[in-house]
């Protein structure tokens, strides 16, 4: 159950993301809550039933409930946001910059855990999802929260791991 079942899953050329899975989550110098959410969300993101389910069943154990809400929330809200805000930006007309959103975002200002972590996990879920303007935005917010570089990119670590466990697990389920 969990990453053990997710390396058992993933095929011999992936050996590196099994190793890495292990690595990331299990020994990262983040708190278990903000370790672990980020994993959480990320698998949201990474839409692949199995590695939702397995991460989601030991994050379980290491996350509150309110925690494992926030997690879903962060990426389902992002899932959102970095393709209104990546959409905006790539557009290149500035003139959509003072347009208001007019999208309800209420759980980031209620997240249900300590709005730092929220933060990681929202950066984590832009990293996958590729959107600059969050990325920035959450990393500033991050910084000014007093989490160090170390602590951003230990959850890009865990986000790009992560999502090439998704992506891996995709494929294989593909060409099966």
């Amino acid at each position: 159950m969990g990453l053990d079942a997710i390396k058992a899953a993933l095929p011999e050329y992936a050996k590196d993301i099994k190793l890495n899975l292990g690595s990331t989550i299990a020994t990262s110098t983040l708190t278990p809550t903000q370790a672990w959410g980020t994993a959480l969300a990320c698998a949201v993101a990474g839409r692949n039933p199995e590695v939702l389910r397995e991460i989601a069943a030991e994050a379980a154990d290491h996350l509150k409930p309110e925690a494992v809400e926030a997690a879903k929330g962060a990426a389902t809200i992002m899932a959102m946001n970095n393709v209104y805000y990546r959409a905006k930006h790539l557009i290149g007309d500035e003139q959509y910059q003072s347009i208001p959103a007019r999208l309800r975002m209420q759980i980031i200002a209620k997240p249900g855990v300590d709005k730092a972590d929220f933060e990681l996990w929202c950066l984590a879920v832009s990293a996958i999802t590729g959107c600059g303007v969050c990325l920035e935005s959450h990393e500033k917010t991050l910084r000014n929260a007093g989490f160090s570089r170390e602590q951003v990119h230990e959850g890009l670590r865990i986000a790009a791991v992560v999502h090439a466990a998704a992506v891996t697990l995709d494929a294989k389920a593909a060409l099966a």
